[in-house]
């Protein structure tokens, strides 16, 4: 399936919403909507916990909506685990780790071009969850391998549910651990992280795309074989931009960049408005025209998006509908130039 630019609306997955039929209301405006990750429902809405549905070592720990890892409960579990391996259905997200996702299948998504699916990426899965002693999954050589694969049958799983209900269906991960393998600290290379994630895409099903809201090298993505890089240029855009030649080539190779624009912090929204976002974008495009990607070219394969997911605004889910709505103002704008 090649995916199409043209400035079409989407968002990030996880929203703030307490209530379902509201959280995918408001998906269902954007141009290419999709299920979304409601962690305030409850703690198997968690992105998390979700893709944890069935790993081997898992320990879930609802009352404290915690997940934690034990290397002796991995290699106990690993040998019922094995035999299920070219089960799809072993692999499927249930409804008991999200209900959202089967409410969103069950509605009418025959209107649109797209629709989209996400899980948590394996770098950030594997980093994320430790151990009794807190050594991440993905410092142990022979988890971080089950991590990968396991991320990558999720998807394929999830995937071809979608796939029953809507022919336009693609999923794409979320990375926010991406950005710590650049850091000094970290026990996973960048340079294994490469190597890693390759085989990764290879497994990966459909059109792959990779979302995250933080500042990782940005060569490091550009130069995997993506067809879909998701970010949040309000707050990274500058330094993005100064990746021109990896950018060139990435578009050139067909990728669509999805740019995450409007302000979902309420401060921040409070100092923005439809003019000041036309005028971000028109920045960064513009600058990036200057150095040899025409700003056609960049309008047909870009998405725009919120620039971010946002949990902790006092007024829950208000800031967060309103930053979907600036959203539609702004890619109306850029369509119009089409």
């Amino acid at each position: 399936m090649k995916l199409e630019g043209n400035c079409q609306t989407t968002a990030m997955g996880i929203m703030p919403h307490t209530d379902v039929k509201a959280a995918l209301k408001l998906a269902m405006t954007l141009d290419i909507p999709y299920w979304p990750q409601l962690p305030k429902v409850n703690f198997f809405e968690d992105m998390y916990a979700q893709v944890s549905e069935h790993f081997p070592g898992i320990i879930l720990d609802v009352e404290k909506r915690d997940v934690r890892f034990s290397i002796e409960k991995f290699y106990s579990e690993l040998e019922e685990y094995l035999p299920r391996w070219e089960d799809e259905d072993f692999f499927r997200l249930s409804p008991d780790f999200s209900v959202v996702f089967h409410r969103f299948l069950e509605l009418d998504l025959s209107p649109y071009q797209y629709v989209r699916g996400q899980s948590i990426g394996p770098v950030s899965y594997g980093l994320k969850i430790t151990d009794e002693e807190k050594k991440p999954m993905i410092y142990y050589d022979e988890v971080r391998d089950i991590v990968f694969d396991f991320v990558a049958k999720k998807l394929q799983a999830q995937l071809s549910e979608m796939q029953k209900v809507h022919p336009g269906s693609f999923v794409w991960v979320d990375e926010p651990g991406l950005e710590m393998i650049f850091m000094a600290f970290t026990g996973y290379t960048s340079d294994r992280a490469t190597e890693d994630y390759r085989a990764f895409l290879d497994k990966f099903p459909g059109p792959s795309g990779v979302h995250l809201c933080g500042n990782p090298d940005w060569s490091f993505l550009l130069q995997l074989e993506l067809d879909v890089l998701s970010l949040d240029v309000l707050a990274r855009g500058h330094i993005f931009s100064r990746y021109n030649d990896d950018i060139k080539t990435f578009l050139d190779r067909g990728g669509i960049i999805s740019w995450g624009i409007t302000p979902t912090l309420t401060e921040e929204f409070e100092r923005e408005n439809v003019k000041s976002m036309i005028e971000n974008l028109d920045n960064l495009w513009n600058s990036l025209d200057k150095e040899g990607i025409p700003r056609e070219q960049i309008i047909k394969q870009a998405w725009l998006a919120p620039a971010r997911c946002c949990l902790v605004n006092l007024d829950g889910e208000e800031t967060v509908a309103k930053s979907f709505r600036m959203l539609q103002e702004v890619a109306d704008h850029f369509k119009n130039k089409l």
